[in-house]
C-alpha cells in the first residue's frame, strides 16, 4: 500500500517504517540472546553484541540514508511554497536543512562506532544526532506554524509542536543522567549505584527516538 501513496510520501512513510523496525529487531534480538535486560537497555546497547549489532548498523545506516533524502525533499517542498507565499527567509529553510543533516550524520556515526567498540566516537555521534534532531523538528514545527493557513493546519501544526516540546524535554534529562554514568556498561542490575540514571536516561532516550518517528510521521500528507 506504501508504494500507491501519491507523491513522494513514499519516503517519511518507509523512513517511520524502516526506523521502527530497526529499534524493535535489534531489541527484541537482544532480549532474546540474554544480551541486554528487557527493562528499557538503552538503543545503542540493542546494537553491541552480535549477532544484532550488525543487523543494528544496517538497519540504521539505511534510516540515516532516508532520513537525508526525506529532509531535502521538505527543504525542497519549503522553498517550492515559499515562492509564492513569502513566510520564511531562505536562510532559515537552509540552516534547518543543515541541522537536520548533522543529526543523520550522527546516525550514521552511531551505526558504525560500536558502544562498547569506541565509545567516545560513538558517545559522540548520538549526541549529534539527538541534539541536531531535537532542534530539527522544532525549526520544522516553527517553520510549519509560519506557513499556516495557507501550507499546513493548525492541528498539524500543534501536533509537531507538541511532539517537539516533549523530545526536548526529554533530551535534557537524557543527557544529564547519561553523564553521571560512571561505567560504560550494557549489563545492569537493579543494586547497582548507577542502575536509577541509567533507566531514567535510557527511558528519556527512547521517548526522543520516537519521538523524531512521530514527527517525520506528519510529513506524510505535506509530501503527498
Amino acid at each position: 500500500m506504501l508504494c500507491c501513496i501519491p507523491g513522494v510520501a513514499f519516503f517519511p512513510a518507509l523512513l517511520v517504517s524502516w526506523s521502527s523496525a530497526a529499534f524493535i529487531t535489534s531489541y527484541v534480538i537482544a532480549v532474546l540472546e540474554g544480551h541486554v535486560e528487557p527493562l528499557v537497555p538503552y538503543i545503542s546497547d540493542t546494537g553491541t553484541k552480535p549477532p544484532e549489532s550488525g543487523i543494528f548498523g544496517f538497519m540504521i545506516n539505511i534510516s540515516a540514508l532516508l532520513g537525508v533524502i526525506t529532509m531535502c525533499i521538505r527543504y525542497l517542498l519549503i522553498e517550492k511554497q515559499n515562492e509564492s507565499s513569502h513566510f520564511i527567509r531562505s536562510s532559515c529553510n537552509v540552516f534547518a536543512l543543515c541541522i537536520g543533516l548533522m543529526g543523520c550524520t550522527g546516525m550514521g556515526i552511531v551505526a558504525t562506532f560500536q558502544e562498547l567498540s569506541v565509545p567516545s566516537v560513538h558517545d559522540i555521534g548520538a549526541l549529534v544526532a539527538f541534539g541536531s534532531g531535537v532542534i530539527y523538528i522544532t525549526l520544522q514545527s516553527i517553520i510549519s506554524y509560519k506557513s499556516c493557513p495557507q501550507w499546513n493546519t493548525y492541528l498539524m501544526c500543534h501536533i509537531r509542536m507538541t511532539i517537539s516540546i516533549i523530545s526536548c524535554i526529554a533530551f535534557i534529562p537524557m543527557i544529564v543522567f547519561a553523564s553521571k554514568i560512571s561505567v560504560t556498561k550494557i549489563d545492569w542490575t537493579p543494586d547497582e549505584k548507577d542502575y536509577t540514571y541509567h533507566v531514567v536516561s535510557a527511558i528519556c532516550e527512547w521517548t526522543v527516538a520516537f519521538g523524531f518517528i512521530f514527527f517525520f510521521l506528519t510529513f506524510i500528507r505535506d509530501f503527498q
